[in-house]
């Protein structure tokens, strides 16, 4: 049987300069503001995101010094450094999810790839996404206002000056955020959130276009790469999700400011309402963080495997079923709060049934592996990391699902252990995969392969330094959230906290790996990896328009047809089924 091939033959346009490319193409300071290329666009993106990981993470780090000690100890004021932790904990976690997880691969790989994986010039709707950068950059705005407002000391009834003005915990929980002393950083937190939402749903109504209208016609649904399924998949969450958690904060908002009793108790309101609607958009939110990780592994697992992708159908099925699953167990967040037994029942039996499409990528992305040419490099030892932290995050994951161990282990250090494995450490490994993966074709510079994978193999130990201890912890009956502790459980918070310090040093190794690559790395082929998606046809860094010529896509994960020449040229297709000039 034959395999229909694409054309992946690099063509420059007649009369263009083969050094023009979308970094140059333009100059100027306005010409990036106003930008419509969603490549320059992706750029911005990145920018942004990585200054609020490295603030978020910074806000970690301060929390793992202060926990090394089972008393306060960071300002003189015991009560005090209670009330900085409380709010660099708030912040490190609303910046986190909201600025961070939530945004990084779909804004960043999503706006550069999908375009040039369909082939296109652009998303469907440039100024549109040009929209969203500005809500992202106008949120994060509100954000950087509450990191440097006062801290309100409970204790004293005063503001203390030093920043970090916010101390509701990331999710907004009523009462904390309805009460008084939370001031009006909550209105301006709540506020920067809501406007990231529409950046959020703007960026999923693109993608969702972009894929109907600008598919080419030889490729139908199930010739699509699966990086495409997963921000399909995101975005339709994106899009049904988000405006929920949207009306919450403005509800949250308007009882702030109006005193109209929706959530507040004094009002005559219901807490726990608030809980329903904010669980309801972030379960979906942590499938909005995850497939996009999901994506990526299903397009750096065939490639370095030199091996179509097993399963494909079922990964790509898998994809919309965790999107349309994901709308019907935010009440296993809630077994606490006075459920019914049967209410809790139907969300715990929904919670396990989640487990089947996630394991269903886990398995094809292990059956990809078995007998194949694995070439280790940067991107697939990351791809690796993600594969064993995810999959632990979701084992972990049933304890939580089970009424019977999700009571005694609510609000422990297991949640918090759980939460990172899945979310953060996944997220992270995933993005830093995907980075290695396609940074040649952004920056069209490749980095040194040897210090990414010994930097994979720190972050990896590191990351199991930070998190595994707080699974025990959590058995043991440590609650989450405080900054003082009984003395027991102080050898897990060090192993913890020299953890986090040694994944730290591994991040710090990637960012440096990444800017030597930018700065003395060798010139990248258009296909340093041998990959069969469309945006391995052009020119690295591809040129303002894209492509010269429009590509023809074919079967996406077939790579028999491509042989490796050198390191200048990369990956070239044999004589025998192209045409025209070789890249």
């Amino acid at each position: 049987m034959s395999v229909a091939v694409p054309n992946m033959n690099v063509r420059v346009a007649a009369g263009r300069d083969p050094s023009d490319n979308y970094l140059n193409h333009s100059r100027g300071l306005l010409s990036w503001i106003f930008t419509l290329d969603h490549k320059r666009i992706a750029i911005m993106y990145m920018v942004f995101i990585l200054a609020n990981y490295l603030l978020a993470g910074i806000f970690a780090m301060l929390l793992r010094i202060e926990l090394l000690s089972p008393k306060p100890w960071m300002l003189a004021d015991p009560e005090a450094t209670k009330q900085l932790y409380n709010n660099m904990f708030t912040l490190h976690g609303a910046m986190m999810i909201f600025l961070f997880v939530i945004p990084a691969i779909p804004a960043i790989f999503g706006n550069f790839v999908l375009p040039l994986m369909l082939g296109a010039k652009d998303v469907a709707f440039p100024r549109l996404n040009l929209l969203s950068l500005w809500c992202y950059g106008m949120g994060g705005l509100f954000f950087v206002y509450v990191l440097f407002s006062g801290v309100y000391h409970a204790a004293t009834g005063n503001t203390l000056p030093g920043g970090f003005g916010l101390d509701t915990g990331w999710t907004f929980y009523t009462p904390y955020s309805t009460n008084e002393a939370s001031g009006g950083n909550v209105v301006a937190a709540t506020t920067g959130a809501f406007i990231i939402g529409f950046s959020s749903i703007l960026t999923g109504i693109n993608f969702v276009a972009s894929i109907h209208t600008l598919r080419p016609k030889a490729m139908g649904w199930f010739k699509m790469p699966l990086f495409l399924w997963s921000l399909y998949a995101t975005s339709i969450l994106q899009i049904l999700a988000t405006p929920v958690l949207a009306i919450t904060l403005l509800l949250l908002i308007a009882e702030k400011t109006l005193h109209i009793g929706i959530f507040a108790w004094k009002l005559g309101g219901d807490p726990v309402l608030y809980q329903h609607f904010f669980w309801f958009y972030s379960h979906p939110a942590v499938y909005i963080m995850i497939l996009p990780a999901m994506g990526v592994m299903s397009e750096v697992m065939p490639v370095f495997c030199r091996k179509h992708i097993f399963g494909y159908a079922f990964i790509a099925c898998s994809s919309v079923g965790l999107a349309m699953l994901s709308f019907f167990v935010w009440g296993h967040h809630m077994f606490v709060s006075g459920q019914s037994a049967l209410v809790n029942s139907i969300f715990s039996l929904l919670t396990f049934s989640v487990a089947i499409p996630s394991a269903v990528k886990v398995f094809n992305w292990t059956a990809t592996m078995y007998k194949s040419d694995i070439r280790f490099n940067a991107a697939l030892c990351f791809a690796l990391g993600f594969i064993m932290v995810f999959t632990a995050g979701g084992l972990t994951g049933m304890f939580l699902g089970s009424l019977q161990t999700n009571v005694p282990l609510h609000d422990t250090y297991f949640v918090v252990a759980h939460f990172h494995y899945v979310m953060m450490g996944s997220t992270v490994f995933a993005f830093l995969a995907g980075m290695y993966y396609w940074f040649p074709k952004i920056f069209g510079k490749t980095c040194n392969d040897k210090v990414g994978c010994w930097a994979a193999v720190i972050i990896f130990v590191g990351f199991n330094l930070t998190f595994f201890p707080q699974f025990i912890m959590g058995t043991k009956g440590m609650p989450r959230r405080w900054a003082t502790y009984p003395p027991e459980f102080q050898i897990y918070h060090i192993i913890s906290t020299i953890g986090a310090f040694v994944m730290a040093a591994g991040l710090f190794t990637v960012a440096y790996n990444w800017v030597a690559g930018l700065l003395i790395g060798p010139p990248a082929p258009p296909n340093p990896w041998g990959g069969n998606t469309l945006e391995w046809a052009t020119t690295s860094p591809p040129p303002h328009d894209n492509f010269a010529q429009t590509p023809t896509p074919g079967d996406p994960y077939h790579l028999a047809d491509w042989q490796y020449v050198n390191e200048k040229q990369g990956w070239v297709k044999s004589p025998a089924t192209s045409e025209g000039p070789q890249a």
